[in-house]
């Protein structure tokens, strides 16, 4: 961390862009972080590729989504002004710069770094130069029968023009001498490799020459046999290309009869978006790739140059295909809490609240909560929000059995969880065949918030169970994603939940609700009253303090709050995984505000707020981040954590991250961050699991 603060200039005022981070840099910031991971000695080799592949991948959604809606926002408002004060074209300008900087480096890493550690291990990916005959022979083979037959050259010449290009698809641009059958020598063809072909070729072990795993690009073969696919002619050069576009989808709502068939209408148009970038192999003569630029109307700016395959997110399949567990993280198994591994959680959670903290808690209780109250002739209804569940959801088939035996099923299906959509539609399809209530939330407002409520008849009447999270009803993604979970019987946040869910599906005023914050509603009010209330306590010389919890920080008017808190005196500790445009360390400003994000085996993800309130703390678990859309333009909910021993164990985890100096990467005032300069202890993460 910087040893002095810098100063804050007199003239500056709260409404000042220099107070501001810039969004979208600071999200290509976390992206280096991710790939810094793919250098670091202490993580095992193969998940250091999976860090470069995730990099890698990240990127890929970063120019469909952000610089796609950047570059039409420079169309359509090229004069508006974020809170940085950055124009759209300098955003762009300055993510251009950035982000080729960023590819440079992930080839470097991959080429320099992961090849070498790799071949040592005896897992090679074989150049073309260093096929042995054997291999030769083998991969041609491989060509003619497998690849051959299902590829589909297109000369390009008036009658061919160019042909449309899948969004991230493998493709080749041909240079080619001679005549064809015709007598035509147009000199460019294209070849386009089917999503159907493997990217990387393993050679069979009883090949000569080969080792255990010698891998080869689907590239490098294409480029060795290219000219068997246009007899008579010769390829004097072969290049690989890809062109992502803009992914985002566009529904108008308002005018939308059926919001699941005006999804599906786009969804089949998502491969067609706007081209925003162009990647090509570094070896590309100028004249080639500068044809590619123009046909997909870009710039030398949205054109990048690489030494390797251009999607190194496909090198994802190689640690599966590699039997190491010796270059693999050590298995881990979460575990059960003892007071969930009985027969029934009804009881359990009736006797106290309860708490997951995912993935070091097992997801298994949540899934068996639903299939308990599936199965209970005592259950009645059951309502859940689904936001992100993956396909063959046990979640998703606990519901239906629910709805097949009878049960009142109500399920918030949000249909434009970006990148989910198909899955969404299937579902709600799924459900609605079995006689489920599906809905899809409220137009113009997405719905965010994780909650399960189960409406369930008991001596003296009906009884309320809930559970709130921070993350997706996803038990796949509960494996790799940090988030908490709470059960409980609480009659108050029983009734929030059960008016939220009325919120979503009938019509009304809003409800008040006493224990749960909302968004749109109530919660970014809220946490702003215990910001102020933080400060009032430290003007009167009383402990306060501030401790939150997010994935992104970007909200400018709750930035300023935490700016005046600092300036008050209020001690204020964030740890924000990724994009965050708070300064910290900024004399007279935010000295006392200290920002880190925390990269490691499992993807921080849980929301948690916590208040020292004077020494009665207040602690809130959220499914929101401190950012625009998810206090103003989406369905969330902050919940209370009211049992001491839980909010002490949360309040603990926090701790635990603010201690830790081996995964930790502070914010600088300038926007870059810095790993700690003296590495003591356990990562947080490996302490969690091992407690």
């Amino acid at each position: 961390m910087s040893k002095t603060p810098p100063e804050l200039p007199v003239e500056l005022s709260f409404q000042s862009a220099d107070l501001f981070l810039n969004r979208e840099l600071s999200l290509l910031e976390f992206n280096r972080r991710v790939l810094a991971q793919a250098l670091d000695e202490t993580v095992p080799l193969l998940e250091r590729l999976k860090f470069l592949c995730i990099s890698s991948s990240n990127l890929d959604e970063f120019f469909e989504i952000r610089v796609a809606g950047l570059q039409q926002m420079a169309e359509l408002n090229p004069l508006n002004r974020g809170a940085d004060g950055m124009s759209p074209a300098e955003t762009l300008a300055a993510i251009s710069t950035r982000a080729h900087a960023l590819v440079a480096e992930q080839y470097r890493v991959f080429n320099d770094v992961l090849i070498p550690a790799l071949e040592r291990e005896k897992i090679r990916f074989v150049r073309r130069s260093e096929w042995s005959a054997e291999q030769d022979a083998w991969l041609r083979n491989y060509f003619q029968n497998e690849l051959a037959p299902v590829l589909s050259p297109l000369g390009l010449d008036p009658a061919h023009p160019f042909p449309r290009i899948l969004n991230k698809s493998l493709n080749f641009i041909v240079q080619l001498s001679g005549k064809d059958a015709f007598g035509r020598n147009t000199g460019f063809a294209v070849v386009q490799a089917p999503r159907a072909l493997p990217r990387l070729i393993q050679i069979p072990r009883d090949v000569a020459g080969s080792g255990p795993y010698d891998f080869v690009f689907l590239s490098s073969v294409i480029h060795a046999y290219v000219d068997e696919l246009f007899p008579g002619m010769e390829a004097s050069g072969c290049y690989q290309f890809r062109l992502t576009r803009n992914s985002d989808l566009l529904v108008d709502e308002e005018e939308a009869k059926d919001l699941m068939e005006a999804l599906e209408g786009e969804l089949s148009q998502r491969q067609w978006g706007d081209i925003v970038r162009l990647e090509v192999a570094h070896n590309c003569p100028e004249q080639m790739w500068q044809y590619l630029m123009d046909v997909a109307q870009l710039t030398p700016d949205d054109v990048f140059q690489v030494n390797g395959p251009v999607n190194l997110n496909r090198l994802m399949a190689i640690p599966d295909l590699v039997d190491r567990p010796d270059l693999k993280y050590p298995p881990f198994t979460p575990r059960v809490p003892k007071a969930l591994a009985g027969p029934d959680l009804f009881a359990a959670i009736r006797e106290r609240d309860q708490l997951l903290h995912h993935p070091y808690d097992s997801f298994a209780p949540v899934v068996e909560f639903l299939r308990q109250a599936a199965r209970d002739p005592k259950v009645l209804a059951i309502k859940q929000t689904l936001y992100r569940t993956g396909d063959k959801s046990a979640i998703v088939d606990a519901l239906i059995e629910a709805a097949s035996n009878g049960k009142e099923v109500t399920v918030v299906v949000e249909l434009r969880a970006r990148f989910d959509e198909a899955n969404n539609i299937d579902l709600a399809e799924q459900l609605q065949d079995v006689g489920a209530h599906v809905v899809y939330g409220v137009v113009g407002y997405k719905t965010h918030a994780k909650m399960c409520l189960v409406v369930r008849r008991e001596e003296g009447g009906l009884r309320q169970y809930a559970h709130l999270g921070t993350g997706n009803y996803h038990p796949r993604t509960a494996r790799m994603y940090t988030d908490y979970g709470l059960f409980t019987a609480d009659p108050a946040i029983c009734h929030d939940v059960h008016a939220v869910f009325l919120q979503l599906t009938s019509l009304g005023k809003v409800t008040k609700l006493t224990r749960l914050l909302q968004s749109p509603f109530t919660l970014a009010k809220q946490v702003h009253a215990k910001i102020e209330r933080e400060i009032e306590l430290a003007k009167k010389g009383r402990p306060a303090q501030i401790i939150a919890k997010m994935n992104a920080l970007v909200e400018s008017e709750m930035i300023q709050a935490l700016y005046r808190a600092s300036q008050a005196g209020v001690k204020i500790d964030l740890i924000v995984r990724g994009m965050c445009s708070l300064r910290p360390g900024v004399k007279g400003l935010s000295e006392h505000i200290t920002v880190r994000s925390v990269v490691g085996r499992f993807l921080e993800h849980h929301r948690v707020y916590f208040f020292a309130n004077g020494g009665e703390p207040e602690l809130y678990l959220s499914s929101a981040d401190w950012m625009e859309r998810n206090l103003f333009k989406r369905v969330e909910v902050a919940f209370p954590i009211a049992d001491r021993r839980l909010r002490e164990r949360i309040v603990g985890d926090l701790h635990g991250y603010l201690q830790d100096t081996a995964q930790s990467w502070f914010l600088q005032a300038d926007g870059s961050y810095q790993r700690a300069e003296k590495v003591e202890g356990k990562p947080i993460q490996q302490r969690l699991m091992e407690e």
